[in-house]
């Protein structure tokens, strides 16, 4: 893949009427050419979402379970997430770890059936503050790469976010320097090992509208993921233009 890429998670936001409404005010901001738009909903909206897309902007899903199918109330998989027009997935965000204490093994399991599935995973990985000030950053992130990709060959067709788990919904955000440092690590340690070499590195910690540009123009960040900021129309359109 090429081009830097902008993702929407809507997490746990937004009914038919409000993804409805967010639509009729997206249609009418320019395109950002040159980048790829992907939006993340609640399954709920994913068929709503689709009929609604602009031309050339994706549909994923935020989470999947492991089985293509199965006795698992409440849960979905990769066949029914493609089958509702899905062509990425959310693996292993850091709310999925730390809240609902997914571990790196079934992060693992998600992330071998998303490509079994023919879906493209967004593998999410990031330190919580207790790690970071540690100086244990690139360890555990590194270390939750090494762990997803260890159940397959030399893969490819995905991409990674870089989540600091410290700069999520708290305000805070990581410097690009920082930023930039991971991200370099997560591409060279994916050269090395022949992995991922079409993957974009995103960032996805807290980026609004007026700290997207500088994040976008670090070395090594190829994208972002965003949360709460693009729940509104202008806001998300704002950084999916950013430093164009």
């Amino acid at each position: 893949m090429s081009g830097t890429f902008i993702a929407a998670n809507w997490k746990m936001y937004k009914n038919r009427a409000e993804a409805e409404a967010f639509f009729r005010a997206w249609r009418l901001l320019p395109a950002p050419r040159g980048r790829e738009i992907a939006f993340f909903p609640p399954f709920t909206l994913l068929g709503v979402v689709k009929e609604l897309l602009p031309s050339g902007q994706a549909l994923g899903g935020q989470n999947l379970h492991e089985a293509a199918e199965g006795a698992f109330t409440g849960e979905v998989s990769a066949p029914m997430l493609s089958d509702a027009g899905c062509s990425y997935v959310l693996v292993g965000h850091s709310e999925r770890r730390h809240v609902f204490g997914e571990s790196d093994n079934r992060v693992a399991k998600k992330f071998s059936a998303s490509m079994n599935g023919g879906l493209r995973p967004v593998l999410c990985v990031g330190e919580k503050l207790d790690e970071r000030e540690a100086g244990r950053t690139l360890e555990v992130v590194l270390g939750q790469l090494a762990s997803a990709l260890g159940l397959l060959p030399p893969a490819q067709g995905f991409d990674v976010a870089y989540e600091p788990v410290w700069a999520i919904g708290t305000g805070k955000v990581a410097k690009a320097s920082d930023a930039s440092e991971v991200h370099l690590a997560i591409i060279e340690w994916l050269k090395k090992r022949g992995a991922g070499k079409e993957a974009r590195v995103l960032y996805g910690g807290s980026v609004k509208p007026d700290n997207a540009a500088e994040l976008l123009a670090a070395d090594g960040v190829q994208g972002v993921l965003v949360g709460g900021a693009s729940l509104e129309p202008t806001s998300f359109h704002k950084i999916a233009t950013a430093g164009m």
